[in-house]
């Protein structure tokens, strides 16, 4: 267990997701859709995401376990690594737009906790 390490990792779940909703504030899915490079950032970013919860899940299993999307937001950062040619745009588009905000309040919550 590395508890020193996971602020930092905390820290970069909340800048990636932080990221993902700041540039498609004001866009819709047919904005997402027609911007590759807005794609590629998007996904970029989630599979930081899925990357550090992994690592969160490695070094602090009862941190982790408080992120209640944690076991999907691994599966999800698989798929886009390895099934590339699968993603959804829809689902992505879903993901930022009602996952996110959600993770990152939990985030945010648990870093609180640990700054007292």
């Amino acid at each position: 267990m590395r508890p020193k390490r996971t602020p930092r990792t905390l820290e970069q779940i909340g800048d990636a997701a932080s990221f993902v909703l700041s540039v498609t504030e004001g866009k819709t899915l047919a904005d997402y859709a027609a911007d590759r490079l807005l794609r590629q950032a998007v996904e970029r970013n989630l599979e930081i995401i899925g990357e550090a919860v992994g690592r969160l899940g490695r070094d602090a299993p009862e941190t982790v376990s408080r992120l209640s999307e944690h076991e999907r937001i691994m599966a999800f950062r698989n798929v886009l690594i390895h099934g590339y040619d699968l993603v959804d745009d829809e689902l992505v588009w879903d993901t930022i737009k009602t996952k996110l905000p959600v993770l990152l309040s939990e985030v945010d919550a648990l870093l609180k906790e640990r700054s007292r």
